[in-house]
């Protein structure tokens, strides 16, 4: 087949492709680009136009694209064998992966789950604690109920979904889910009338306990995005609402279920955001920044307990009657070798704290700003929440898509980025240089002050 112009890729495009997330009337408008290759931390369009790649192609991407090591690892496995199945068979790259992901995560967490996505990540676990309830040593059948944090997002599968609680994405699907038990998100952004901001966080607090001891004989699992609430537009938790939700879980011996899908991988400023409580959770879900950004991949991780529920004779149908086609893909398992490789050998960690105050210190200019209500920060996460009225905090009319709005204005001047309605997300890769984190933030701020100002 030869290769197909810009005009062709576009008609195509228009005619075939169905975007996720995105309103396709208004996406065939606007010409989004078409990307036809990466250098570094840029990607580039058919027309040779280069952009700087803000949101890490959606959150996962780690050391940039076209990384030497990275596909160095992929086409020496390549050349070994691109993939067989862990059903009822092993491989050398799984395994090794396993162990470094133990080797990194909390202690206690030493078995792993293989799927391909951030939201199969969080259906395993869903699976696998209810489960698990079904087969301990003293069953407990009667808990079905999954516990989970207001505003949360956690996947687009029908577990997932139905412990999420974004109502733009999720309300149309409500007959189709599960019922579960939500607490307020803890955040000063989200405080309800009649609370200051201190009594609001402390009614979050309290309402942890509240829910998990009226449920505490039907509670399957807490679900929880650890420290921030990223889909939710960078919901920063205060300090020790995790570790006090890991402490009433344990009181009351209901599992806790952490989904790093989104902050992992440093995106907080350590590499797991669970370790900055010192939180052991039950099941860790990963995804995006665990191949590096390359391949999909996930891993739900567990503890020996939890595991030996599922050991007995193949007549006792203990078995997790769960799987995935490409579940270990052994491309992925190269590639994420490769990136945890380039993660402690580039000191990614010491890189990100840098990173992360110089984006502090940026972004501090908005802090005046007559159209940005808020700007929330944990590690390189960035919400920037748009608002019609500073003073007023009253927000911006939704018709008017002034966050999509920034984005445009972002693709003029070079700089990838997307918003989560009108909160404008900045979430550099990990590895990618200072000066083009200062370039990013600079950009997205002159984007920001173009588009509210003509809004104005």
């Amino acid at each position: 087949m030869s290769q197909p112009t810009a005009d062709q890729l576009r008609e195509w495009d228009n005619a075939h492709v169905w975007h996720p997330f995105a309103p396709m009337s208004a996406y065939v408008e606007e010409c989004a680009p078409i990307i036809t290759s990466a250098d570094g931390f840029d990607l580039i369009d058919t027309d040779g136009r280069r952009y700087l790649d803000g949101i890490s192609s959606l959150w996962c991407n780690v050391h940039g694209h076209r990384v030497p090591d990275v596909d160095t690892a992929i086409r020496t496995q390549l050349d070994r064998v691109a993939h067989s199945t862990l059903l009822g068979l092993s491989s050398d790259v799984s395994i090794q992966l396993a162990k470094m992901l133990v080797d990194r995560t909390p202690e206690n967490l030493t078995k792993v789950f293989y799927s391909d996505s951030g939201s199969t990540a969080v259906e395993v676990a869903l699976k696998l604690a209810y489960q698990y309830h079904h087969q301990k040593k003293n069953p407990e059948p009667q808990r079905d109920t999954f516990l989970c944090v207001g505003h949360a997002y956690h996947g687009d599968t029908i577990g997932s979904v139905s412990v999420g609680s974004i109502d733009l994405f999720h309300r149309v699907y409500k007959h189709m889910l599960f019922p579960t038990v939500s607490v307020p998100s803890p955040t000063a952004t989200r405080v309800m009338d009649g609370h200051t901001k201190e009594s609001w966080l402390q009614h979050c607090f309290d309402q942890v306990e509240v829910a998990i001891k009226a449920n505490s004989d039907r509670a399957a699992g807490f679900v929880i995005e650890p420290i921030v609430q990223g889909a939710a537009g960078i919901l920063v938790h205060p300090p020790g609402y995790l570790r006090h939700v890991r402490d009433i879980c344990t009181q009351y011996n209901i599992p806790l279920i952490a989904d790093e899908v989104a902050v992992g991988f440093g995106r907080t400023g350590t590499m797991f955001a669970c370790e900055q409580e010192g939180v052991q959770p039950d099941f860790m879900c990963l995804a995006k920044g665990i191949s590096g950004g390359y391949l999909p991949l996930a891993a739900t991780m567990t503890t020996e307990e939890i595991f030996a529920a599922f050991l007995g004779a193949p007549s006792e149908s203990r078995t997790f009657f769960h799987g995935h086609t490409y579940t270990g893909n052994s491309l992925a398992c190269a590639a994420a070798i490769a990136s945890l490789e380039l993660f402690e050998a580039n000191d990614l960690l010491t890189h990100i704290a840098h990173n992360e105050a110089l984006m502090r210190e940026k972004l501090s200019t908005l802090a005046d700003h007559p159209h940005v209500g808020e700007v929330r920060q944990k590690g390189i996460m960035v919400g920037i929440e748009l608002v019609q009225d500073r003073t007023t905090m009253e927000p911006l009319s939704a018709e008017r898509r002034v966050g999509h709005q920034v984005t445009l204005a972002g693709r003029k001047r070079g700089i990838m980025i997307r918003p989560l309605g009108d909160v404008v997300i900045l979430m550099p890769a990990p590895g990618m240089p200072s000066e083009l984190v200062s370039r990013l933030c600079d950009e997205t701020i002159a984007s920001i002050n173009e588009v509210t100002s003509s809004h104005a």
